[in-house]
């Protein structure tokens, strides 16, 4: 059995021979101009970006490192190019709502231009303005309007004077009491008198007190008839000042409409020809911040240049963009990506905002369109997921203060909506993904599409060609020496081992495009032009070396003793078992001693592990497979009266995972039919109730973590590694671990079931069933079975003996 599921040398590594491509250096190759090896993943991504409907949002998803970005970049920039520039956005106050900016949308490179042009009107007018009003014909108008104004006051009084004085009254006028009424005073002895102090007059007997009665009466009919004509001079007043504001009015527009009339025709904007009237009637209003002589009414603007709220606020300015905008939010914070409206502490210490602090974030800026962005990022951040669905879903984005601390109050601002036109595209990990489908109802609305990105691709003629024209690219955009047939065969073949099967390449090239780097260095410190594949090697082998102190100081401990493994002679109830240990991006494979004892007793198998705390629950699972296997074979005409008991010697962290359950189950086997194990032989598989072994994972860092231990305490031709038959394909070793294979040093078996890997591990033979329930004599199988019937026995003659004691 031994030599028939030995595997040769052949199987253990897929090599590719460098005479078979057909090139000398990768220079003769044309870049590669497509991504390699996602033609899903790039599928999805074309049919995303192509459809443009709503929620039609894409998910790309894959492991880190399977060239997600390189290639949303590669397929965005192709998109992009074709595609039609989006407009510009800006903000303009409203004169009748400061809380509620406009929002108007120009042609590309217009917003900066009407920035510009309202400046320059702003200054054009602050100059012509005091012109105009200093102007003969301005002055002119004007004074014609006051002289109408006081000619008729001037009547009024002159009609009014020759009435108080033939009454009898005269009319007197305080000082410090300008505008207001003159008081009515009747002449006593020729001067005038005020009625209080003729009242006291007529109580001293000093006056007629008839006459003060007359007088009293007319004095009252005159008063009326000032506060009446008072009033129509106040009435006149305000019409006066109402017709210089028209004249002024009129005046400002005509100068206004000359500046502005260009302007117009520049953006034919009726959006903006609106607000341009509304900015002239509120310049008309507030004229006077022409003449520098006060503020304009109410605002957050009253507290800094008063010409700041007829200005521009261009939110995004498109002139220098060709094609729709793609944007790559590596810090999606909210103001980062939805903007926000700054706020300033004016000199009362209130804090207050105007439109032109409005401003606009990346969402925005890709408005028209694409916006990618990495999932984790976006959730981990406060705010931003919910804001992005809401956008998405509604279509429109709506710029407000965010402050996640509520450090301060909320702005009232309500600016004007923007209609969103934008793709976004989310960068995620399949667990995230698939967590939020479960628990978050919207995204499958908003995110339609996913483009899922695989780490390993078809090893094909095909497949290698491609990938040696990925290497020239790199060498292109890196500046890199060009690589020789040798170093592309070296380089596929690591690809081969990345991937996991011999079949497989990796789709990780990020990974590889870091080695091509490390081998061009490699390479020049050798003094060559060319790379070879010894650089490339020398790459790998530096990169293994710089992460491999863990592993060092492990196989120290196993060297000296410290971590007990034996790799030669025979023990019952012991053997090898083999570990992965995963550091970060470093992975290395280890044997485990692990020992198995049984004896009379009811208990079944005990997990040592378990019954300590340091077991997972898939490891839990396989030792019960183990139970399940043995009740099939051995206990179906007698109970499984036995106690068993497995445990990972030294073993102090935890254990977790399947792959050793074979491994307990040569263990318990050679307990129970006392049948040593060789100790040169390490053990990995999983096992099912059926005793057929089951594929693991980290084989090929399995057998060369074993190899590593044999090869320090010297290779006797005894030692290999017993893996199961289904990841045959999945071998791609050292080329030091098929040498010594080669070489008839180190052995590799492959076995299907349970029987063939026992008959290799004790040279027995394992003696599965025979038709009458038995089993070969002198079996593995046979011993086995012979010891549980003993045990049961034992049992039931233990419990007699009992009895009988107890009835003595």
């Amino acid at each position: 059995m031994s030599e028939e599921r030995e595997l040769r040398p052949e199987a253990l590594r897929w090599t590719l021979d460098p005479s078979t491509l057909p090139f000398e250096t990768t220079a003769e190759l044309e870049p590669l101009d497509e991504i390699l090896g996602q033609e899903r993943g790039v599928g999805a991504l074309h049919f995303g970006i192509g459809i443009r409907r709503p929620g039609y949002n894409i998910f790309v998803t894959g492991a880190p490192g399977s060239g997600r970005m390189d290639a949303v970049r590669n397929v965005l920039s192709k998109a992009a190019g074709g595609g039609n520039t989006p407009g510009d956005l800006c903000y303009l106050n409203n004169f009748k709502n400061p809380e509620a900016p406009i929002l108007i949308r120009l042609l590309p490179g217009q917003g900066a231009k009407l920035k510009k042009d309202m400046q320059s009107l702003v200054e054009e007018l602050k100059k012509e303005v005091p012109k105009l009003f200093e102007s003969p014909e301005y002055l002119a108008r004007k004074n014609e309007i006051n002289e109408a104004y006081e000619k008729k006051t001037s009547s009024f009084f002159i009609n009014l004077e020759k009435r108080v004085k033939e009454a009898g009254f005269a009319l007197v006028t305080f000082q410090g009491r300008q505008g207001q009424p003159p008081e009515v005073m009747p002449i006593v002895d020729g001067e005038p008198t005020p009625v209080l102090k003729l009242e006291q007059m007529v109580e001293k007997g000093r006056f007629p007190k008839d006459e003060f009665e007359r007088i009293k009466v007319k004095h009252i009919e005159i008063k009326t008839e000032i506060d009446s004509i008072f009033l129509q001079i106040r009435a006149l007043q305000k019409e006066i000042q109402e017709k210089n504001r028209q004249a002024d009015k009129i005046m400002f527009s005509n100068l206004a409409a000359d500046l502005i009339t260009p302007l117009k025709g520049d953006f034919a904007c009726e959006k903006l020809d609106q607000y341009l009237q509304h900015m002239i009637d509120d310049m008309v209003d507030n004229i006077a911040i022409f003449f520098g002589h006060e503020q304009p009414q109410g605002g957050a603007m009253s507290m800094g240049n008063p010409f700041e709220q007829y200005s521009v606020n261009v939110l995004v300015d498109n002139s220098e963009q060709v094609g729709p905008p793609v944007i790559i939010e590596e810090y999606p914070t909210y103001r980062n990506l939805f903007g926000g409206i700054e706020r300033i502490v004016d000199r009362s210490g209130v804090w207050r905002t105007d439109f032109s602090k409005i401003k606009a974030g990346s969402f925005i800026r890709a408005n028209g369109g694409y916006l990618v962005l990495n999932l984790l990022d976006a959730i981990m951040e406060p705010g931003v997921w919910q804001s992005l669905k809401r956008a998405l879903k509604s279509r429109r984005m709506e710029i407000q203060t965010y402050d996640p601390f509520y450090l301060f109050t909320t702005s009232a601002m309500k600016p004007e909506p923007i209609e969103m036109d934008i793709k976004v595209i989310v960068l995620s990990d399949p667990y995230v993904y698939h967590l939020l489908q479960y628990y978050d109802e919207d995204v499958p609305k908003i995110f339609k599409v996913r483009a899922d990105f695989d780490s390993t691709m078809d090893r094909t003629q095909d497949a290698v060609a491609q990938f040696a024209r990925f290497v020239r690219t790199q060498c292109q955009e890196n500046g890199l020496r060009p690589f020789d047939r040798s170093a592309v065969a070296a380089l596929v073949e690591e690809a081969v081992r990345m991937g996991g099967r011999q079949e497989k390449m990796a789709a990780t090239f990020p990974k590889l495009a870091d080695l091509l780097m490390e081998a061009d260095y490699f390479a020049g410190q050798n003094g060559r032009n060319v790379i070879l594949g010894e650089d490339v090697l020398q790459g790998i082998e530096t990169r293994i070396h710089r992460s491999s102190l863990m592993e060092e100081k492990i196989q120290d401990m196993i060297d000296r003793g410290s971590i007990m493994i034996d790799t030669d002679g025979v023990k019952v109830g012991q053997i090898n078992g083999l570990a992965v240990y995963s550091l970060g991006e470093m992975m290395f494979g280890k044997p485990s001693r692990i020992t198995a004892t049984t004896s009379m007793g009811k208990a079944g198998i005990i997990n040592i592990e378990r019954e300590a705390d340091l077991s997972g629950s898939v490891h839990n699972k396989g030792v019960l497979i183990l139970s399940g296997y043995l009740r099939k074979m051995f206990a179906q005409d007698k109970p499984l009266a036995v106690s068993a008991s497995i445990a990972f010697e030294q073993s102090y962290s935890g254990v977790d995972g399947d792959s050793a359950s074979s491994t307990e189950m040569y263990a318990l086997l050679s307990s129970l039919s006392g049948v040593p194990i060789k100790q040169g032989i390490a053990v990995t598989g999983s096992v099912n109730q059926n005793g057929e072994i089951q594929a693991i994972g980290g084989v090929n860092h399995k057998i060369e973590g074993f190899f590593t231990c044999c090869k320090a305490r010297g290779l006797t031709g005894e030692q290999g590694v017993l893996i199961p038959e289904a990841n045959v394909p999945d071998l791609m070793l050292k080329s030091e671990v098929v040498e010594a294979v080669r070489a008839g040093t180190f052995h590799i078996w492959s076995v299907s079931t349970i029987e063939q890997g026992i008959e290799i591990l004790t040279g027995k033979q394992a003696g599965p069933p025979e038709k009458d329930g038995g089993y070969l004599e002198g079996s593995i199988y046979a011993l086995a079975d012979a010891r549980l019937k003993d045990l049961a026995q034992g049992i039931v003659n233990f419990g007699k003996d009992e009895n009988t004691q107890q009835q003595a």
